[in-house]
């Protein structure tokens, strides 16, 4: 397993885009239906923007129609954090990477309930998407096996 890790804020605000800054840094959102992943069906998986650790496949999401990345359970629970956020007046719960303590998004009781009931609604500009093809060399090798198993074509 890789040791994740925060870099410094200097180098998060060369690394990153204002809008993965501003989301993954200082609670943002991005637009819904305005955003790289909302509609993304490719498999492989999503992984933390500015640490790298992994955070869900591509078979744990799904379409909730929100226009935002949804997930019905993360790929890795021990690389979150959740805490609770009273902002604009609701209670929801926050969801954030545990090593680089990136804002990832939000987790809602709404999701599939044959699939537990949660549905992790996911910042694109918090994620990166890592595609079967490249597990391998950007050193997520020890996933490629669940691709195998469920039949998923790779370039190998």
């Amino acid at each position: 397993m890789k040791d994740y890790k925060k870099p410094l804020d200097e180098e998060l605000r060369k690394k990153l885009t204002p809008i993965q800054y501003q989301v993954t840094q200082h609670e943002g959102t991005e637009p819904a239906f305005q955003n790289e992943y909302w509609n993304n069906k490719e498999a492989g998986l999503y992984v933390d923007i500015v640490s790298g650790e992994p955070l869900f496949s591509s078979f744990e999401k799904f379409d909730s129609s929100c226009g935002w990345a949804s997930f019905y359970k993360p790929l890795e629970p021990e690389n979150f954090t959740e805490k609770e956020d009273k902002k604009f007046g609701m209670r929801r719960v926050e969801v954030r990477s545990k090593n680089a303590d990136s804002h990832l998004g939000h987790v809602f009781e709404d999701g599939p309930r044959e699939l537990g009931g949660l549905r992790y609604c996911m910042n694109s500009a918090s994620m990166r998407f890592v595609p079967v093809d490249k597990l391998e060399e950007e050193g997520y090798g020890e996933y490629l096996s669940l691709f195998q198993d469920n039949d998923v074509k790779t370039d190998e």
